[in-house]
């Protein structure tokens, strides 16, 4: 488990219950203004990208795909030309969206002006909002958000501005003022900022959990965001793996540049964000940082290797990003890589169909 900076922040006093309802509607506002207008300007045509959909009418039929889903088989066709062929159909608009959501301790943590906590929250306002207002609907499951590993909130998929206004409450709210479903106030949980230790969450981050929690509650095909550090127990590939086959997944992977390589501070604090777990280092020695780097770069290709492997895109967010790029990028790569697969699945499809040909002539 890597280690976050710990970070001593002046105690503050707490919010009133009302304080977070006002705070997502301003959050709202102000993310409207800075980064949605600013996309709707350049994302254009590209909407469909972000969100595939599936539909009724028959647009297509093209040579099967790794990654395809085989409900789609034609059957009559792939046995007519002995190839497995799929058959491509118009996009319903109206799909769901669901964010998978990681609020672990160590999403709590940054060693800038953001936190991977605050870019979580604004990356699924952005998207939400930019979803919602197509029509679709959205849904969310939070993974630790009332200071226990396990799944504590679900979110049915719905439409409008007020259940993304809802969706934003639960994000903005303090676990130490959100209401149980018991009533009573759930435990607070942010240790960076109380430096509770390992006792306030309870154990190590298992995601495979959250993911298994995914494929059980997602029925419809659907558009599904894992929005997360990744910094878990192993075992989470597999359920990743069987919820991109079933669904449109895509990996939101928060980090932060501390995380890869520290910089030359002396002698610093460092503590584990789960566990609690404080030690001094020197990050003066060049061996350390050294060692260091070459841990979090093994972590980084083994991470990004066990994503390729599970068949999901993937949208890296640094706390030092700028959102509106990293979504611009993201939405270029996936249409880069739809026209591509379209483009292929034609030009096989007709090479097969010449092929077939010669050979019955």
């Amino acid at each position: 488990m890597l280690f976050g900076l710990f970070k001593s922040r002046p105690a503050q006093p707490p919010p009133s219950v009302a304080a977070p309802v006002e705070k997502a509607d301003a959050l709202l506002h102000r993310l409207e203004w800075t980064v949605i207008r600013r996309l709707d300007g350049l994302l254009q045509g590209d909407y469909r990208t972000l969100m595939r959909g599936s539909g009724l009418d028959l647009a297509d039929l093209r040579e099967y795909q790794h990654h395809d889903d085989v409900r789609h088989i034609d059957w009559n066709v792939t046995a007519r030309l002995q190839t497995p062929h799929v058959r491509v159909f118009t996009e319903d608009r109206e799909m769901a969206a669901w964010f998978l959501l990681d609020l672990s301790p160590s999403v709590d943590f940054g060693s800038g002006d953001q936190r991977k906590s605050e870019v979580l929250r604004d990356v699924v306002t952005v998207l939400a909002r930019l979803i919602t207002r197509h029509g679709n609907r959205v849904g969310a499951l939070l993974y630790g958000s009332r200071g226990q590993p396990v799944v504590d909130e679900v979110l049915p998929a719905r439409g409008g501005r007020v259940h993304l206004l809802r969706l934003m409450h639960l994000l903005n709210t303090p676990a130490a003022l959100r209401v149980t479903p018991s009533g009573k106030a759930g435990p607070a949980v942010s240790l960076a900022k109380s430096g509770s230790g390992a006792a306030a969450f309870g154990g190590p981050t298992r995601l495979a959990d959250l993911l298994s929690a995914a494929v059980h509650t997602v029925r419809q095909r659907s558009t599904v965001f894992v929005v997360s550090d990744f910094i878990s127990e192993p075992g989470w590939e597999q359920p990743l793996g069987e919820l991109a086959r079933r669904h449109d997944v895509v990996a939101v992977r928060l980090l932060d540049p501390l995380e890869l390589e520290l910089p030359d501070l002396g002698l610093i604090p460092v503590r584990d964000a789960e566990t609690g777990q404080q030690l001094l280092v020197d990050t003066h020695d060049r061996g350390f940082r050294q060692r260091f780097a070459r841990i979090a770069a093994q972590r980084e290709a083994q991470l990004r290797e066990s994503l390729a492997r599970a068949g999901v895109d993937t949208l890296e967010l640094a706390t030092d990003d700028d959102l509106a790029d990293a979504v611009l990028r993201f939405v270029e790569l996936r249409r880069r890589r739809s026209n591509l697969r379209a483009g292929l699945g034609r030009h096989l499809g007709a090479r097969t169909a010449v092929r077939r040909a010669e050979g019955v002539a």
